[in-house]
Protein backbone atom coordinates (compact mmCIF):
# COMPACT_ATOMS: atom_id res chain seq x y z
CA UNK A 1 0.00 0.00 0.00
CA UNK A 2 0.96 3.60 -0.55
CA UNK A 3 0.04 5.94 2.31
CA UNK A 4 -0.34 9.68 1.75
CA UNK A 5 -1.43 12.80 3.57
CA UNK A 6 -3.34 15.44 1.66
CA UNK A 7 -5.29 18.66 1.89
CA UNK A 8 -8.71 18.56 0.25
CA UNK A 9 -10.56 21.40 -1.45
CA UNK A 10 -12.13 22.43 1.86
CA UNK A 11 -8.68 22.77 3.43
CA UNK A 12 -9.01 19.69 5.64
CA UNK A 13 -5.85 17.65 6.17
CA UNK A 14 -6.47 13.91 5.87
CA UNK A 15 -4.57 10.68 5.46
CA UNK A 16 -5.31 8.03 2.90
CA UNK A 17 -4.16 5.15 0.74
CA UNK A 18 -3.27 5.94 -2.86
CA UNK A 19 -4.81 3.46 -5.28
CA UNK A 20 -3.92 4.38 -8.84
CA UNK A 21 -5.38 7.83 -9.47
CA UNK A 22 -7.65 7.91 -6.41
CA UNK A 23 -7.23 8.14 -2.64
CA UNK A 24 -9.21 6.15 -0.08
CA UNK A 25 -9.39 8.39 3.00
CA UNK A 26 -8.39 6.88 6.32
CA UNK A 27 -10.63 7.09 9.36
CA UNK A 28 -10.21 10.48 11.01
CA UNK A 29 -7.89 10.46 14.01
CA UNK A 30 -8.23 14.07 15.10
CA UNK A 31 -4.58 14.74 14.29
CA UNK A 32 -2.23 12.94 11.86
CA UNK A 33 -4.25 10.11 10.31
CA UNK A 34 -1.25 8.28 8.81
CA UNK A 35 0.77 8.49 12.02
CA UNK A 36 -2.26 7.30 14.00
CA UNK A 37 -2.60 4.27 11.74
CA UNK A 38 1.11 3.44 12.06
CA UNK A 39 0.95 3.77 15.85
CA UNK A 40 -2.13 1.52 16.02
CA UNK A 41 -0.06 -1.45 14.83
CA UNK A 42 -2.94 -2.59 12.64
CA UNK A 43 -2.14 -4.20 9.30
CA UNK A 44 -5.59 -3.29 7.91
CA UNK A 45 -6.40 0.43 7.65
CA UNK A 46 -9.82 1.75 8.63
CA UNK A 47 -11.37 3.92 5.94
CA UNK A 48 -13.92 6.69 6.11
CA UNK A 49 -15.67 8.54 3.29
CA UNK A 50 -15.71 8.37 -0.50
CA UNK A 51 -12.63 7.96 -2.68
CA UNK A 52 -11.14 11.21 -3.96
CA UNK A 53 -9.32 11.76 -7.29
CA UNK A 54 -5.70 12.54 -6.50
CA UNK A 55 -5.73 15.48 -8.89
CA UNK A 56 -8.33 17.20 -6.68
CA UNK A 57 -6.08 17.38 -3.62
CA UNK A 58 -2.67 18.71 -2.62
CA UNK A 59 -0.29 16.02 -1.37
CA UNK A 60 1.60 16.79 1.84
CA UNK A 61 4.43 15.04 3.64
CA UNK A 62 3.00 11.58 4.37
CA UNK A 63 3.68 12.08 8.10
CA UNK A 64 3.10 15.70 9.08
CA UNK A 65 5.48 15.83 12.05
CA UNK A 66 7.47 12.63 12.55
CA UNK A 67 8.46 12.11 16.21
CA UNK A 68 12.12 12.20 15.09
CA UNK A 69 14.00 12.33 11.81
CA UNK A 70 17.37 10.64 12.26
CA UNK A 71 19.85 11.67 9.58
CA UNK A 72 22.80 9.45 8.75
CA UNK A 73 25.91 11.18 7.43
CA UNK A 74 28.63 9.82 5.13
CA UNK A 75 26.78 6.54 4.61
CA UNK A 76 27.64 5.93 0.95
CA UNK A 77 31.22 4.99 0.17
CA UNK A 78 31.48 7.24 -2.87
CA UNK A 79 29.99 10.20 -0.97
CA UNK A 80 32.52 9.81 1.86
CA UNK A 81 35.28 9.82 -0.76
CA UNK A 82 34.01 12.98 -2.50
CA UNK A 83 33.75 14.64 0.93
CA UNK A 84 37.42 13.71 1.47
CA UNK A 85 36.56 12.01 4.74
CA UNK A 86 37.51 8.58 6.05
CA UNK A 87 34.84 5.88 6.06
CA UNK A 88 33.14 6.02 9.46
CA UNK A 89 33.61 3.13 11.86
CA UNK A 90 30.11 3.67 13.29
CA UNK A 91 27.06 5.52 11.97
CA UNK A 92 27.30 9.32 11.92
CA UNK A 93 23.94 10.44 13.34
CA UNK A 94 22.30 13.86 13.48
CA UNK A 95 18.73 15.06 14.01
CA UNK A 96 16.59 17.00 11.55
CA UNK A 97 13.88 18.86 13.44
CA UNK A 98 10.35 17.84 12.47
CA UNK A 99 9.51 21.52 11.95
CA UNK A 100 11.65 21.36 8.78
CA UNK A 101 9.44 18.70 7.13
CA UNK A 102 7.44 19.66 4.03
CA UNK A 103 5.78 17.67 1.29
CA UNK A 104 6.08 17.33 -2.48
CA UNK A 105 5.65 20.37 -4.72
CA UNK A 106 6.35 22.68 -1.77
CA UNK A 107 8.93 25.42 -2.16
CA UNK A 108 12.23 25.03 -0.32
CA UNK A 109 12.98 28.47 1.11
CA UNK A 110 16.60 29.59 0.89
CA UNK A 111 17.06 31.81 3.95
CA UNK A 112 19.81 34.46 3.68
CA UNK A 113 21.84 32.89 6.50
CA UNK A 114 21.45 29.34 5.13
CA UNK A 115 24.68 29.76 3.20
CA UNK A 116 25.89 27.30 0.56
CA UNK A 117 22.63 25.32 0.43
CA UNK A 118 22.94 21.80 -0.93
CA UNK A 119 20.69 18.89 -1.96
CA UNK A 120 20.88 15.26 -0.78
CA UNK A 121 18.70 12.45 -2.17
CA UNK A 122 18.00 9.84 0.50
CA UNK A 123 15.95 6.71 1.19
CA UNK A 124 13.80 7.17 4.28
CA UNK A 125 12.85 4.26 6.54
CA UNK A 126 9.62 4.71 8.51
CA UNK A 127 9.43 2.87 11.83
CA UNK A 128 6.22 1.01 12.62
CA UNK A 129 6.61 -1.22 15.63
CA UNK A 130 8.42 0.57 18.47
CA UNK A 131 11.41 -0.98 20.17
CA UNK A 132 14.47 -0.61 22.35
CA UNK A 133 17.61 -2.74 21.90
CA UNK A 134 16.36 -4.15 18.61
CA UNK A 135 18.57 -6.86 17.16
CA UNK A 136 19.71 -6.40 13.57
CA UNK A 137 18.16 -9.77 12.68
CA UNK A 138 14.74 -8.45 13.74
CA UNK A 139 14.87 -5.20 11.78
CA UNK A 140 12.02 -5.96 9.35
CA UNK A 141 9.54 -6.45 12.19
CA UNK A 142 10.01 -2.78 13.08
CA UNK A 143 9.78 -1.21 9.60
CA UNK A 144 6.44 0.14 8.45
CA UNK A 145 7.63 1.27 5.04
CA UNK A 146 9.84 3.53 2.93
CA UNK A 147 9.69 7.08 1.64
CA UNK A 148 11.88 9.66 -0.11
CA UNK A 149 13.76 12.38 1.77
CA UNK A 150 15.72 15.34 0.38
CA UNK A 151 18.15 16.28 3.14
CA UNK A 152 18.70 19.96 2.31
CA UNK A 153 21.82 21.22 4.08
CA UNK A 154 23.23 24.70 4.69
CA UNK A 155 26.89 23.77 4.21
CA UNK A 156 28.17 27.13 5.46
CA UNK A 157 26.46 26.55 8.80
CA UNK A 158 27.40 22.87 8.80
CA UNK A 159 31.09 23.62 8.30
CA UNK A 160 31.09 26.18 11.11
CA UNK A 161 30.22 23.64 13.79
CA UNK A 162 30.74 20.03 14.76
CA UNK A 163 26.97 19.78 15.27
CA UNK A 164 24.98 19.44 12.05
CA UNK A 165 21.43 19.62 13.42
CA UNK A 166 20.70 23.32 12.86
CA UNK A 167 22.35 23.39 9.43
CA UNK A 168 19.86 20.76 8.30
CA UNK A 169 16.76 21.99 10.11
CA UNK A 170 15.88 25.34 8.53
CA UNK A 171 12.16 25.54 7.71
CA UNK A 172 11.37 23.50 4.54
CA UNK A 173 14.78 21.76 4.60
CA UNK A 174 13.29 18.24 4.83
CA UNK A 175 11.07 17.58 1.80
CA UNK A 176 9.52 14.14 2.21
CA UNK A 177 7.13 11.92 0.26
CA UNK A 178 5.06 11.80 -1.80
CA UNK A 179 4.12 8.41 -0.33
CA UNK A 180 5.13 5.83 2.23
CA UNK A 181 5.33 2.49 0.48
CA UNK A 182 4.69 -0.36 2.90
CA UNK A 183 7.52 -2.78 3.61
CA UNK A 184 5.88 -5.69 1.75
CA UNK A 185 6.07 -3.83 -1.58
CA UNK A 186 9.87 -3.39 -1.51
CA UNK A 187 11.60 -6.75 -1.86
CA UNK A 188 15.05 -5.44 -0.90
CA UNK A 189 15.58 -1.80 0.12
CA UNK A 190 19.32 -2.29 -0.44
CA UNK A 191 18.89 -2.81 -4.19
CA UNK A 192 17.08 0.35 -5.26
CA UNK A 193 18.06 2.92 -7.86
CA UNK A 194 18.27 6.43 -6.40
CA UNK A 195 18.67 9.59 -8.46
CA UNK A 196 18.44 13.36 -8.14
CA UNK A 197 18.08 15.79 -11.00
CA UNK A 198 18.63 19.52 -10.52
CA UNK A 199 16.90 21.75 -13.05
CA UNK A 200 16.94 18.84 -15.51
CA UNK A 201 20.57 17.76 -14.95
CA UNK A 202 21.32 14.42 -13.30
CA UNK A 203 23.48 15.17 -10.26
CA UNK A 204 23.21 11.96 -8.23
CA UNK A 205 22.69 8.44 -9.57
CA UNK A 206 23.48 5.32 -7.56
CA UNK A 207 22.06 2.20 -5.96
CA UNK A 208 21.33 1.76 -2.28
CA UNK A 209 23.68 -1.24 -2.24
CA UNK A 210 26.51 1.30 -1.75
CA UNK A 211 25.31 1.99 1.80
CA UNK A 212 28.08 1.54 4.37
CA UNK A 213 25.67 0.85 7.25
CA UNK A 214 22.56 -0.92 6.05
CA UNK A 215 19.10 -0.63 7.57
CA UNK A 216 19.45 -3.57 10.03
CA UNK A 217 22.64 -2.06 11.44
CA UNK A 218 21.13 1.43 11.67
CA UNK A 219 18.05 0.18 13.52
CA UNK A 220 20.17 -1.84 15.95
CA UNK A 221 22.56 1.07 16.53
CA UNK A 222 19.93 3.77 17.07
CA UNK A 223 17.68 1.61 19.24
CA UNK A 224 20.61 0.66 21.46
CA UNK A 225 20.54 4.24 22.75
CA UNK A 226 17.01 5.56 22.24
CA UNK A 227 13.76 3.61 21.90
CA UNK A 228 12.45 3.91 18.35
CA UNK A 229 8.88 5.21 18.06
CA UNK A 230 6.11 4.66 15.49
CA UNK A 231 6.55 7.24 12.76
CA UNK A 232 10.25 7.86 13.36
CA UNK A 233 12.09 8.34 10.07
CA UNK A 234 15.65 7.19 9.44
CA UNK A 235 17.09 9.10 6.49
CA UNK A 236 19.78 6.65 5.45
CA UNK A 237 22.33 8.93 3.78
CA UNK A 238 23.07 10.30 0.33
CA UNK A 239 25.12 9.06 -2.64
CA UNK A 240 27.92 10.98 -4.30
CA UNK A 241 27.21 13.95 -6.55
CA UNK A 242 26.17 16.55 -3.98
CA UNK A 243 26.89 20.19 -4.74
CA UNK A 244 29.63 20.39 -2.11
CA UNK A 245 31.60 17.63 -3.85
CA UNK A 246 31.72 19.35 -7.24
CA UNK A 247 34.39 21.61 -8.73
CA UNK A 248 33.28 24.34 -8.54
CA UNK A 249 30.60 23.61 -5.92
CA UNK A 250 27.01 23.72 -7.19
CA UNK A 251 24.92 25.34 -4.51
CA UNK A 252 21.16 25.60 -4.76
CA UNK A 253 19.86 28.80 -6.36
CA UNK A 254 16.39 30.36 -6.36
CA UNK A 255 14.26 28.78 -9.09
CA UNK A 256 16.03 25.40 -9.09
CA UNK A 257 13.84 22.32 -9.43
CA UNK A 258 14.95 19.23 -7.52
CA UNK A 259 13.49 15.82 -8.37
CA UNK A 260 14.45 12.77 -6.32
CA UNK A 261 13.51 9.39 -7.81
CA UNK A 262 13.75 6.13 -5.90
CA UNK A 263 12.83 2.85 -7.52
CA UNK A 264 9.57 1.42 -6.24
CA UNK A 265 8.59 4.58 -4.36
CA UNK A 266 8.23 7.38 -6.90
CA UNK A 267 9.37 10.96 -7.38
CA UNK A 268 9.69 13.83 -4.91
CA UNK A 269 9.68 17.22 -6.64
CA UNK A 270 10.43 20.60 -5.04
CA UNK A 271 11.50 24.03 -6.23
CA UNK A 272 13.64 26.57 -4.43
CA UNK A 273 12.92 30.25 -3.79
CA UNK A 274 14.42 33.09 -1.84
CA UNK A 275 13.06 33.87 1.60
Amino acid sequence: MKFVSFKDKQGAVRGGVLEGSTIRPLARSGSDDVLAHIASGSSAPSFEGETIPVDQVSLLAPIQQPPRVFGIGLNYRAHAEESKMALPSSPVVFIKLSSSVVGPDTDVILAPNATDPDYEAELGVVIGRPGHYIKAADWEQHVFGYTIVNDISARGIQRSSTQWNLAKSFPTFTPMGPVIVTRDEIADPHELDIRLTLSGEVMQSAKTNDLIFRIPELIEYLSSMVPLLPGDVISTGTPSGVGMGRTPPRWLRPGDEMVVDIQGIGSLRNRTRSA
